[in-house]
């Protein structure tokens, strides 16, 4: 068995990050894209296609970038702090990677990954709130609406126009950004920037940086940081300080969008990592864990809730919070308030 770090299950091209030139169909098969993509948001705006609201203010959180951006701790900390002032949230998801895609399900914290979504799953149990998978958010958010959710957070719907959404927020990895800046296949981009100029909010996740500290944020734009100070053992138990794993090496695991952010923050800790890269949503199994050296294995908590059948004694998840301005939440809940009296 080999000792260094797994092959990434999955295909990024290396010029969407790069300034490497993009292949000729790439860009011929992007020019079809745009046009398609910019057909349909025509047909929705024009009425042409129908779209609909729930009834109470719905919030989109969202990016226009293939892959993970920090969508989902930032609708974590939405859902949390919507409870902390007296909202009654709910979550309208697709649930990417159930086995029955096609049929909408409640999820809550003790739903397996495969039926209910690895990302629903974690929201579930991190917030305790309403959580609606449907591949039709509008339909999610009409359920969430009906049982009793006075607003609603649709995870990763930026581009589920037949959800009639009230505040867009858009979310950007602060290291990566838009990438070469072309659309999908020739680069990672499922709408052009400006299509993100015109949500009301645009984060910056700036990973483990202070939240203080502003660098690579411009005018407008809020530094999200997220912050992680425990280990937690998959088969329950006591935390253990990520401080505890400072100068030794360890296994890190992660299947997320951007696999690096998760390895940098726990070097940035002084944490030996040896990187095993999944493809977003792996499904993992026992066989992927035989690394060939008894270290501890470090993983993400989205990863985490789909190990617990096979974990063993050093599998740890590493959870994460978002971490804003007070100043984001405080133009957020004014604009909430707007919404609310329109």
């Amino acid at each position: 068995m080999s000792t260094g770090p797994a092959r990434r299950r999955e295909h990024q091209p290396a010029y969407w990050y790069s300034d490497l030139p993009v292949p000729l169909f790439a860009r011929a098969l992007a020019w079809l894209y745009g046009i398609l993509t910019g057909l349909r948001r025509w047909f929705y705006r024009v009425g042409l296609l129908r779209r609909r609201h729930p009834g109470v203010p719905v919030l989109v959180v969202g990016n226009i970038t293939a892959g993970g951006a920090g969508k989902t701790p930032l609708t974590i900390a939405l859902a949390n702090r919507l409870q902390q002032e007296g909202w009654t949230p709910g979550i309208a998801s697709r649930g990417y990677g159930r086995t029955d895609a096609a049929s909408p399900v409640w999820v809550e914290a003790k739903t397996a990954p495969a039926v209910g979504g690895d990302e629903p799953v974690l929201m579930a149990r991190r917030t305790g709130v309403k959580l609606r998978a449907d591949r039709d958010r509008a339909a999610a958010a009409a359920a969430l609406a009906k049982a009793g959710c006075d607003i609603i957070l649709c995870d990763d719907g930026l581009q589920h126009y037949r959800l009639k959404r009230d505040i867009e927020i858009e979310v950007v990895d602060g290291a990566r950004r838009y990438g070469n800046g072309r659309l999908l296949p020739a680069g990672p981009l499922r709408e052009l920037p400006p299509r993100g100029d015109a949500c009301d909010f645009r984060v910056i996740n700036v990973a483990n940086a202070p939240v203080s500290d502003v660098n690579g944020t411009g005018f407008g734009e809020w530094p999200m940081r997220l912050a992680s100070h425990d280990a937690v053992p998959v088969l329950g138990g006591r935390p253990r300080p990520l401080a505890a794993f400072a100068g030794h090496r360890v296994h890190a695991v992660a299947g997320i969008g951007n696999p690096e952010r998760f390895f940098a923050m726990l070097r940035a800790l002084d944490i030996a990592v040896v990187p095993h890269a999944f493809a977003d949503h792996h499904r993992y199994r026992a066989e992927d864990f035989q690394f060939g050296s008894p270290l501890p294995v470090l993983m993400t908590e989205k990863d985490a809730v789909k190990c617990a059948g096979f974990a063993t004694e050093a599998f740890f998840s590493v959870p994460v919070s978002a971490e804003l301005p007070e100043g984001f939440w405080v133009s957020l809940l004014d604009r909430i308030g707007q919404v609310g009296k329109a």
